[in-house]
């Protein structure tokens, strides 16, 4: 099977079964979130190796902060995560094989961080008073169209790098075809709803945070990958690669999503 073959034969079966987990909230989207969260940490763990990231802390600071998302909101899912510092600190002291205390802790506070709080975000989103589903709808759907649109666009037309130190293979006019796309979804999604939640304005402001969010995201991941010096984080998701592959510009728009409905004034 070729790699857009499986890309595609992977979003056909995935999406629907994302989005019906989103539409029926709750428990439903936790038991997503937390597989999603289970997974990307083992794949962050398995390339991150070098480092020495102390996993059993990084597994219990993502599971306590989707935790208290789900059952505490914000400031629960803040201390849920908090909990990785005296985790990793107490596992480094206790550790037969030393290793730099730096290093180990660091990669475990941010693979908490990373996959915990974004995945957090998701579950908050869904929370919101106004509109959760639609909104938290609207976020996955921009996320999925702007990567989509930036490489179909990107093997079209792609001449121009957009940051060849760090992933070559994107490109400006994949990043324009992406940008686009993701904020044309958002201004549909939320169209009908214009006069009673969030404005036209607001719409395609949202689109454009949550693509540029989702662009960092996405270079963010393949900064460390080309660190780490691995193709992808797994194998899970055929053409997709790993979880964490498919998730990483989620975990930044995610955060950033709520944030600036939050700003809009919606909670």
């Amino acid at each position: 099977m070729t790699n857009l073959a499986s890309r595609i034969l992977v979003g056909v079966v995935g999406l629907p079964v994302v989005l019906g987990l989103v539409w029926l909230g709750g428990w439903w989207l936790f038991a997503l979130v937390a597989f999603a969260g289970i997974v990307a940490t083992h794949e962050f763990v398995t390339m991150a190796r070098p480092l020495r990231p102390l996993a059993p802390a990084m597994y219990a600071a993502v599971a306590l902060a989707l935790v208290g998302a789900e059952t505490g909101g914000p400031l629960w899912l803040l201390g849920g995560f908090l909990a990785v510092f005296p985790l990793a600190f107490l596992l480094e002291a206790m550790a037969r094989v030393r290793s730099p205390a730096t290093a180990a802790i660091g990669s475990t506070v941010l693979g908490a961080a990373w996959i915990g709080l974004g995945l957090g975000f998701v579950v908050l989103l869904r929370h919101l008073h106004d509109k959760p589903r639609l909104l938290t709808f609207t976020v996955l759907l921009t996320v999925f169209a702007a990567d989509t649109f930036a490489y179909i666009v990107g093997r079209l037309v792609g001449r121009h790098r957009l940051a060849p130190r760090l992933s070559p293979s994107k490109t400006w006019e994949g990043l324009i075809g992406g940008f686009v796309g993701g904020v044309f979804v958002s201004f549909v999604a939320l169209y009908d709803n214009r006069h009673t939640y969030l404005c036209v304005w607001q719409a395609v402001l949202l689109g454009v945070v949550v693509v540029i969010a989702s662009v960092i995201g996405d270079l963010f991941e393949s900064a460390l990958k080309r660190d780490m010096e691995v193709k992808d984080t797994g194998r899970l998701l055929g053409g997709h690669g790993g979880v964490l592959d498919r998730i990483d510009a989620l975990l930044f728009a995610s955060a950033a999503a709520y944030y600036l409905v939050v700003a809009f004034g919606y909670r």
